[in-house]
């Protein structure tokens, strides 16, 4: 026996005639759930041995009376020994001892799987029966509801999985069950696509041959008895885990025999026994298999109330002995009489396959609540069918509350969406395959008929046709979300953008494909609205007819923006500036760069165009004061890379803009707070600064003069360092000293409030001691002059 590459066993399986074992209608357990009609009853009769008691579904189920040897879950070493009929051994005709280890531990990761896949099965098997009954109605003379039966024994560990679709004949059984790969709804659908008469559109879910072998994943033992309605004879395969054989034998116990179908019984391994719990069955259902289009019933424990006598306490029936005239009454008490009946599992219908004329509002509110536990009807729905190259259904919601909390949009694992193929449930764990990382807030179900999967039906491989998906499902969301906007209810939106703004700003950065139907969507406060949010186009709409840009100033706050200097032109000029005051706003924009042709521009950074230049005004300025701007810049030295005259002040006597290409005082202001972030770096970062002054001001001109008389003096130069200090505050930065600034501050109060009331006294004293202006050192020298001309 050589040893198989993986190359090879890839190659095994895609080789094979399609794949997969979908003849095996699902089973209940091959002794304790079996079929009789020998009372020539047309629909017949199903009997359970786990319950004593009647049980009745559709009044076709009564009790079985068992033998006394317990037969539920009995392993046989050999089925030879366990029927009178001989049993044929077979060699598996694909080398299985590495084949099967590979199906068993490789394709599959999560073992719960297994009851997704024989159901799968089951659910083709009787879609054959179904479409074969079309042609050939003596297919379905015997009357059986066409379902799904799953039925456990959790004390023995057994699941019994029941159909009654197809069935099997001998050779294939061994043509199915006995080559790995090999699958019979592969076959199938190759022979309605040869034959001339296939004009009808089959659903089978899967054709990858290994769908059964699933089975061994929590089975040391499997057993498939089937019926097909082409044989008249039925017959039980057998095999075991870890073996390269398997058996077949005709089943001859009359109690067993089936009218129609398969029945797959697992004898659990020993750690996977939990599976046979009836409540995890009926979970493992809902999840999975919840819109398979035939009904699916488990075995359940149900219970109903009612009132029994009860025994008289002796004491107590002496004492009212004594009052014969008192009326006697029976004293009864309330218990639960337990019982097992079958339940339908499956009950909710996919609306998806429906028309969307078809379905209410109401129904899709509905099923939104039930799929995804809410308790909140959606802010908007999308249902719709793409067709084409690629044919998928789905139905999108908005939740009305974010679900993960309206800061928390870094983790793109959600399982928001739920992927479903040919209605079975494949996965709802996705890392942006589908929708990316700012649209993980949408909720909804996709169904689709060819998505490429791999084998094991769990992994969504990054495929054209699964980008293709995800470009259509993003269109659809962008549509849902943009009729949410232009609804005539404009608190729907605020709603949105209250829980789900920033997913679409994180949009702007991660997805430049996308930026035309983001920004329409993008809301800001602005200087005209800072009490309701506008849109870009309403600030368009604004514009004034010479202006070539849209404005903003990124701040922390929108009262923080309103009082920054550097809008005081604007607002002369009444145009508007929008306020960005979200941490991800100033980055968003950035990247969007432009809105309809107009761009961006930050009204805090250097050569702010404003479209009223006048050259010849300009030039008689800088004449006037450039000496200034140069003894200004001697002052600061390597503070600010040069001093300019502002064309953006009105009140303020200056300003500290930052540089074209830098960072802005908000965003190094983020930078700084990053928990994470590497401070070695915000020197590099860190924009070139201006230092703008106001030529109009008071404070200016001073300086102005003093430049040309006293360019020396001590306390002009000391009246430069305030000045950029407090510039450096109100244009947002953040002091690399701030003692010092608020001791020249201090310092500057007592000189103003030195005399005004009256003598100041000792603090005045004081301050002037611990004072450093070179005024108080004159003082103390004139002091004594003027004590001796008084004397």
């Amino acid at each position: 026996m050589h040893r198989l590459s993986k190359r090879s066993v890839t190659s095994i399986l895609r080789s094979s005639t399609a794949a997969r074992y979908r003849d095996v209608a699902a089973p209940i357990s091959s002794s304790h759930f079996f079929y009789d009609s020998a009372d020539g009853d047309s629909k017949g009769r199903w009997y359970s041995s786990l319950t004593s008691g009647r049980c009745n579904v559709n009044g076709s189920i009564k009790p079985f009376k068992s033998t006394n040897k317990p037969f539920l879950a009995c392993r046989y070493e050999s089925t030879a020994a366990a029927s009178d009929s001989p049993s044929e051994k077979f060699e598996y005709q694909a080398e299985v001892s590495r084949l099967m280890d590979l199906i068993v531990n490789s394709l599959y990761s999560n073992k719960e799987v297994f009851l997704r896949e024989l159901i799968s099965n089951a659910s083709d098997a009787l879609d054959k029966l179904r479409f074969l009954g079309v042609t050939q109605p003596e297919l379905l003379k015997d009357g059986v509801d066409l379902d799904i039966r799953i039925q456990t024994d959790k004390d023995n560990g057994v699941i019994t999985i029941t159909d009654s679709g197809i069935g099997m004949t001998r050779q294939e059984l061994v043509d199915c069950l006995g080559t790995i790969a090999q699958s019979g709804t592969a076959k199938f659908l190759k022979a309605l696509k040869d034959s001339k008469d296939a004009g009808a559109d089959s659903n089978l879910i899967g054709q990858f041959g290994v769908g059964f072998y699933s089975a061994f994943l929590v089975s040391e033992q499997v057993e498939v008895s089937t019926k097909s309605p082409k044989s008249d004879k039925q017959y039980v395969w057998v095999g075991e885990a870890n073996s390269s054989t398997y058996t077949i034998r005709e089943e001859t116990d009359p109690a067993k025999l089936l009218p129609r179908g398969t029945r797959l019984t697992l004898y659990l391994k020993r750690d996977d026994k939990g599976f046979a719990h009836p409540e995890r069955i009926e979970k493992l259902v809902k999840n999975y298999s919840q819109f398979v289009s035939f009904p699916i019933y488990t075995w359940q424990e149900k219970g109903y109330t009612k009132e029994v006598e009860v025994d008289e306490d002796p004491a107590e029936a002496k004492k009212e002995g004594e009052d014969e005239t008192a009326e006697k009454k029976k004293k009864t008490k309330k218990i639960v009489e337990k019982y097992w009946d079958w339940e339908l599992t499956n009950e909710t219908q996919p609306i998806w396959l429906r028309s969307p004329k078809e379905v209410s509002k109401e129904e899709y509110n509905e099923f939104y609540k039930k799929t995804f536990n809410e308790y909140l009807e959606p802010l908007a729905s999308s249902h719709f069918t793409t067709e084409g190259e690629v044919e998928f259904r789905s139905i999108l919601y908005v939740p009305s509350v974010s679900s993960m909390g309206k800061d928390d949009i870094v983790n793109p694992k959600t399982k928001n969406i739920r992927l479903y193929v040919k209605r079975v449930f494949i996965s709802d764990d996705f890392d942006g395959e589908l929708f990316p990382r700012y649209l993980s807030f949408i909720k909804g179900v996709v169904d689709s008929n060819d998505l490429p999967l791999n084998v094991s039906r769990e992994i969504l491989q990054e495929s054209r046709v699964v980008r293709i998906m995800r470009k259509r499902l993003v269109r659809k969301a962008f549509e849902m979300i943009q009729g949410i906007s232009l609804s005539e209810n404009k608190d729907d939106y605020d709603k949105f953008w209250e829980n789900y703004g920033k997913h679409l700003k994180l949009g702007c950065i991660e997805d430049r494909e996308n930026h035309k139907r983001l920004a329409p969507l993008l809301r800001f406060f602005s200087s005209q609205s800072d009490e309701f949010t506008i849109s870009l186009d309403e600030y368009v709409e604004n514009m004034k007819p010479d202006q070539k840009d849209i404005y903003y100033i990124a701040s922390d706050s929108v009262t923080s923006a309103k009082n920054t200097p550097f809008l005081e032109k604007l607002l002369e000029k009444d145009l508007e500036v929008l306020f960005l005051v979200d941490p991800i706003d100033e980055v968003a924009i950035q990247n969007l760069k432009s809105y309809k042709e107009k761009n961006f521009v930050d009204i805090s950074k250097e050569d702010l165009d404003l479209g009223d230049k006048n050259e010849d005004k300009e030039k008689e300025i800088k004449q006037e004061f450039g000496q200034t701007c140069d003894w200004i810049k001697k002052r600061l030295g390597d503070k600010v890379a040069s001093v300019q005259i502002s064309n953006r002040l009105s009140s303020s006597p200056c300003v500290l803009v930052s540089g074209k290409f830098g960072w802005s005082a908000n965003m190094e202001r983020l930078m700084k707070a990053q928990t994470v972030g590497d401070t070695s770096n915000l020197d590099f970062m860190r924009s070139r600064r201006v230092f703008e002054i106001n030529p109009e001001h008071q404070i200016i001109r001073t300086l102005n003069e003093a430049c040309r008389n006293t360019p020396d003096d001590e306390e002009a130069l000391r009246a430069i360092d305030l000045l950029y200090d407090a510039a450096l505050v109100s244009s947002g930065f953040t002091p690399d000293n701030p003692a010092q600034l608020g001791g020249k501050i201090y310092e500057m109060m007592n000189m103003a409030l030195a005399g005004k009331w009256g003598t100041v006294g000792g603090y005045q004293q004081q301050v002037n001691q611990q004072s450093y202006i070179p005024e108080t050192v004159e003082a103390e020298v004139v002091e004594p002059a003027e004590a001796g001309g008084q004397k």
